[in-house]
């Protein structure tokens, strides 16, 4: 089922809607670790818990995202049999109509929302003023001495994040096999004694420059180090001739979405997640 997931994943994008699964669930599905049902028509994946799905445009308004929830729901059908409880939760990726009405016909609420905000790319690379005592270097991909520290980091930084704090060594290396990745598109902020203060992870695909994670080291917080990473992972995509960044917030993240606007991103798009009511 991966060439189906892939393909439809693929046609979606290509009509300028949303991609329909996270880079994770990519990750899982081609790892083994998610549960696929459906056809060319439209397919469900569930891991860890999650429901993403996607219906083919030729197909949709037939009742296919319909069925594919209830399959995804009911043990037995396919995602949650072999005694694995359904999933709790959903995400829909660009908040379509569609999708809001079919989660409101499951009894399912939207619990948290996503966003992607974009802003213009200045021309020329600018200075990212990086302040004494710390240094900026590029990530490199295979040595463990990066990888176990980028890591370490990544678990500190994002703790409470649902998904990103959870990151492993195979989840980053899956990712370092992405067509997309280039070591140099991650960014190391190191402090004098060069250990990890920060990093900005870019991911530059169909001409976008996506934030792709930006972390500090918790304890540096407050020193302004958010922005002298945004500085460099802004001059990293103006060298590289791009003209538009992107990146996701969470909606409630008022911190980071006012160091973003300060950035000079706006909203592009909203991804939602719903949670199952009682009884689901």
């Amino acid at each position: 089922m991966l060439a189906v997931v892939e393909m439809l994943a693929s046609a979606s994008i290509a009509a300028g809607e949303a991609p329909p699964f996270s880079d994770q669930t990519l990750v899982d599905v081609r790892a083994g670790r998610a549960t696929v049902v459906g056809d060319e028509r439209g397919v469900a994946v569930v891991r860890d818990g999650e429901l993403e799905l996607v219906v083919a445009r030729e197909a949709r308004g037939q009742g296919i995202g319909s069925a594919l929830v209830e399959q995804a729901l009911t043990p037995g059908g396919g995602a949650a049999d072999a005694g694995a409880a359904p999933p709790r939760l959903a995400w829909a990726h660009g908040d379509h109509p569609a999708a809001r009405a079919l989660a409101d016909r499951h009894g399912w609420t939207a619990v948290r929302t996503l966003l992607q905000l974009r802003a213009p790319v200045a021309g020329a690379p600018d200075d990212p003023r990086v302040p004494a005592g710390l240094s900026l270097s590029s990530f490199r991909a295979g040595d463990p001495d990066d990888e176990d520290a980028w890591l370490a980091l990544n678990a500190a930084a994002f703790a409470h994040h649902p998904e990103q704090g959870r990151m492993t060594l195979d989840d980053l290396r899956a990712r370092e096999a992405e067509p997309w990745f280039d070591g140099d598109d991650l960014l190391l902020l190191r402090d004098a004694e060069g250990a990890l203060a920060g990093s900005c992870w870019l991911k530059v695909e169909d001409g976008v420059g996506e934030f792709y994670a930006v972390a500090v080291r918790p304890d540096l917080h407050g020193q302004g180090l958010g922005g002298v990473l945004m500085r460099a992972g802004s001059a990293r995509l103006a060298g590289r001739g791009l003209d538009t960044a992107a990146l996701y917030v969470e909606g409630d993240n008022e911190p980071a979405l006012a160091l973003y606007r300060r950035s000079g991103f706006t909203q592009h798009a909203i991804d939602v997640q719903y949670a199952a009511g009682p009884g689901r």
